[in-house]
């Protein structure tokens, strides 16, 4: 069983790629806890917690497409270092600008922008590699474990982070995670990829547009959509915790912090239960199941009273939220040939990624106005519908 689990680290240079992200992850989720707090500690802002969220997601929405025909057509491998010095540099700088007294809520905000963009090239590039690295049967277990290694950061990364804001500072958090891109970093340096791209003199507006075409082809619109409705709905409950810290529990930030990593906990349940079921049948019903159990665990935090519930019901959703993207990014891989991937994956990128700055601006707008519960609890009563309608009505992606 146990060998099971872990398939995909059989192949010398996944497990490779695997350590070096994991690393880097970590470093990115003590940035991520330390700036969202600061963000909410400069402007006691909702709105501000949510716009900066949101500027660091919309370049993923604008230029993920864009990064997807690079991908087909240059050195995936290059691509991706690209996007990590770009993103070590912007944490450099953060880290000097908290250090020396001297940042501003702009300042974080327009980092955030620089990050997201070179996310929104790194990505779809990445999306791209990891299927070079590993046999078709073993897919999703290779998805499934990479979202172990985004969600062990997601654990790791918030505890570091939280006790490293309340007893050193955030520019530690800051600094740690300019670091920690070293390990990515090396084992990019060290990977061998076998993707020799084809040369073209096509634009890169062709190029989107048949990946666009391929989509369509295959009847993945769906799946697509369903991408976005997931993240700019069940996103929210993340991006938001600070204000339920805060503000509903009357805690500090480690209370942040364990609200977090319990959600983080989840996740990483989620995942190896997926990576053990291995290349199970009927993957899109099983997705829309969990997407529905998201719905209902999105409600049950926002009407929480206590911490120790809400925990419970961060554990429950965290683990169904990265089921079904296992679950759906299995299904767009599998059905995506090679030569078409970064594009693919880039729209793939578009809609899963794209859904979160919608979701977080949105919601940030409409908390100060209804109340955080209030909006959480609505996201989740749409997700239950969402889930439903494809499983009962729409039934292309249940049959999957």
């Amino acid at each position: 069983m146990f060998k099971k689990v872990f398939k995909a680290f059989e192949y010398p240079g996944f497990r490779l790629l695997w350590f070096g992200a994991c690393t880097s992850s970590i470093g990115t989720w003590m940035q991520n806890l330390a700036q969202s707090w600061l963000v909410l500690q400069l402007t006691d802002s909702a709105f501000l917690l949510g716009l900066n969220a949101f500027l660091a997601d919309i370049p993923i929405f604008l230029f993920s497409m864009i990064g997807g025909v690079i991908a087909d057509r240059m050195d995936r491998r290059k691509l991706l270092l690209v996007s990590q010095f770009i993103q070590m540099t912007s944490a450099i700088i953060l880290t000097i600008l908290i250090a020396t007294g001297t940042v501003k809520v702009w300042h974080i905000m327009s980092l955030s922008f620089v990050v997201g963009t070179a996310q929104a090239f790194g990505g779809p590039a990445y999306s791209a590699l990891v299927p070079s690295l590993v046999k078709q049967e073993d897919l999703q277990n290779a998805i499934a474990l990479n979202s172990i290694q985004f969600n062990v950061a997601r654990v790791i990364g918030p505890v570091i982070g939280g006790i490293a804001l309340r007893y050193v500072g955030a520019s530690w958090c800051f600094g740690l995670n300019a670091l920690s891109f070293v390990a990515v970093i090396f084992s990019l340096l060290r990977l061998k990829i076998d993707f020799n791209p084809p040369r073209t003199g096509e634009s890169i507006l062709t190029g989107m547009k048949q990946g666009v075409s391929f989509i369509r082809s295959r009847h993945m619109e769906k799946l697509i959509l369903i991408a976005f409705c997931m993240t700019a709905l069940g996103v929210p409950m993340i991006t938001f915790l600070p204000v339920f810290a805060k503000n509903i529990f009357h805690g500090n930030e480690m209370t942040y912090t364990w609200l977090l990593a319990c959600s983080g906990l989840g996740s990483i349940a989620g995942a190896l239960i997926v990576a053990a079921l291995g290349n199970v049948q009927r993957k899109g019903r099983i997705a829309l199941g969990m997407l529905i159990l998201l719905g209902i665990g999105i409600m049950g935090v926002a009407l929480s009273k206590s911490v120790i519930l809400t925990c419970a019901l961060l554990f429950m959703s965290g683990a169904v939220l990265i089921g079904a993207f296992a679950m759906i990014s299995s299904l767009v891989q599998l059905i995506t040939s090679n030569d078409m991937r970064g594009r693919v994956m880039s729209v793939y990128n578009v809609a899963f990624r794209g859904g979160m700055p919608m979701g977080n601006l949105l919601t940030g707008r409409l908390i100060p106005i209804f109340s955080a519960p209030s909006v959480l609890a609505v996201n989740g009563i749409l997700l239950v519908l969402m889930g439903v309608y494809y499983l009962t009505i729409q039934r292309k992606v249940a049959q999957l």
